[in-house]
């Protein structure tokens, strides 16, 4: 038998920190990079007698991430305390959601979400810094995150990517997450399990940590699932455990055998009352929820009649999109003219020099306005847009600054057009004669001899009249 003859299981528990300036429990400040351990209080060392303070910010995104994600907000809910032993974990427990979690039974493409809650994250442990020792860094001891426990409803690694990519895509648009996997602030474990198919009884399942990467999640999942294969057809048992990726050997090893619920000690927190949110609560998160990505795409599709790629690259940044719906507003062209110059010109510009946008909409809609209307050409609005892009220059003052402004009046145009009618009379013949194309060749020749400033649409005018 082969890996085709199996069904993959697999359910993922995403970790997403919350964007918040300050910790769960403290004061303390959440930025990364910092010195280590310069982001601490007593709260985060876990010394004797300090006591957690809720951060008020922490429920109103755990509650926004909820409805964004189609969850039920349950108005009760509280926290517990999860033993464990680990150097990054000064307590000796983790203060986390055990038995009721704020948010319950959401779904993201067919994908079930059995819980969201709120937990504090462990320190870091930095292995063989200084002379085989191994350091620890509590800056990041007691930052928010949302742990999202999906059900075992993924059926392959590529269906994993898609459900994290759309998970993560939701996060960051209603601000609850900044989807950095290379930060540590999005991480998932997946849990991997395979079945014969045809069985109605999922396998034992192993979790998979360390994966930091979409790329990396995908290949540890491939490996995993082989590696249980082969552990079948030899006739040995798939033993539950935690288990981490290997980069560079492109394999999993064992981390430790795998907790249940009783391995914690779960009990109720005894410094922290339940967790109390009302209808008003929950109506105000609703209310502060933005366009979800999905229904942008719908709404650019159907009521712009722009394309499904179109919709999907202006919708992919939340403030790009933003950025767009403002500049379609003050400007009288049509939507696709200017999502063409958002996914061509304004992406390009903000590629090469991200940061905040130096123009206004009011501008943008003034330069599409001289393009329209004849004022300069689509090349020489590319050059207004450069400048207008780098200094917040108006487009007028560009225009002006750079003579760029097109020539419409039809006596000087027609005079360019009469020389060049009369010094190509071979061109002139061809063209009576049924080789169309020729006009081309007349528009460059009027254009050249004006400089480039001739207004286009004029000088076809005036040739086709002259031609015919």
């Amino acid at each position: 038998m082969s890996i085709e003859d199996f069904q993959v299981v697999i359910g993922c528990e995403v970790h997403a920190q919350l964007l918040t300036n300050s910790k769960l429990f403290s004061t303390a400040g959440t930025s990364f990079a910092d010195a280590p351990n310069s982001h601490t209080t007593p709260v985060c060392l876990g010394f004797p007698g300090a006591l957690p303070v809720l951060n008020e910010r922490v429920v109103e995104l755990a509650m926004r991430a909820g409805l964004a994600l189609n969850c039920r907000i349950n108005l009760r809910s509280e926290w517990s305390r999860k033993h464990y032993f680990y150097p990054d974990s000064p307590k000796g427990y983790q203060i986390t959601q055990w038995e009721f979690p704020i948010c319950e039974w959401g779904e993201v493409m067919g994908v079930r979400i059995r819980r969201i809650h709120i937990e504090e994250d462990a320190g870091k442990s930095v292995h063989d810094a200084v002379d085989g020792l191994t350091l620890v860094d509590l800056n990041r001891a007691g930052t928010p995150l949302l742990e999202i426990v999906s059900e075992p409803d993924l059926r392959s690694a590529d269906d994993t990517i898609e459900y994290l990519k759309k998970l993560r895509e939701i996060l960051v648009y209603v601000g609850v997450n900044d989807g950095n996997l290379e930060e540590g602030s999005f991480r998932c474990d997946a849990n991997v399990s395979v079945m014969r198919k045809g069985a109605s009884q999922f396998g034992t399942r192993c979790e998979l940590k360390n994966l930091n990467s979409f790329t990396n999640i995908k290949l540890a999942i491939g490996v995993e699932v082989a590696r249980q294969v082969e552990l079948i057809e030899r006739g040995e048992a798939v033993e539950q455990e935690t288990r981490l990726y290997d980069v560079a050997r492109n394999e999993t090893r064992s981390m430790r055998s795998k907790e249940d619920a009783q391995d914690y000690r779960y009990f109720p927190e005894p410094d922290l009352p339940p967790l109390l949110v009302t209808e008003t609560d929950i109506a105000r998160a609703r209310s502060e929820l933005p366009e979800l990505p999905d229904a942008k795409r719908r709404r650019y599709v159907e009521e712009l009649k722009l394309t499904e790629y179109d919709a999907g690259v202006l919708t992919a940044d939340r403030s790009f999109a933003e950025l767009f719906e403002a500049c379609l507003a003050a400007s009288k062209s049509e939507p696709k003219k200017v999502a063409n110059w958002f996914i061509g010109e304004v992406a390009r510009a903000l590629k090469d020099a991200p940061g905040p946008v130096k123009f206004t909409p009011t501008q943008f809609g003034a330069l599409m306005a001289a393009i329209d209307g004849g004022t300069i050409s689509l090349n020489a609005g590319k050059e207004v847009f450069v400048e207008m892009f780098a200094t917040g220059a108006e487009p007028a003052d560009v225009i002006a600054k750079k003579g760029l402004a097109q020539v419409s009046d039809t006596g000087a145009i027609e005079a360019a057009v009469d020389a060049a009618l009369a010094s190509n009379p071979d061109n002139v013949a061809a063209y009576r004669a049924g080789k169309v194309q020729v006009l081309g060749f007349f528009v460059g020749q009027v254009m050249k001899s004006m400089k480039g400033k001739g207004n286009p649409k004029v000088i076809n005018e005036l040739l086709l009249k002259k031609l015919s």
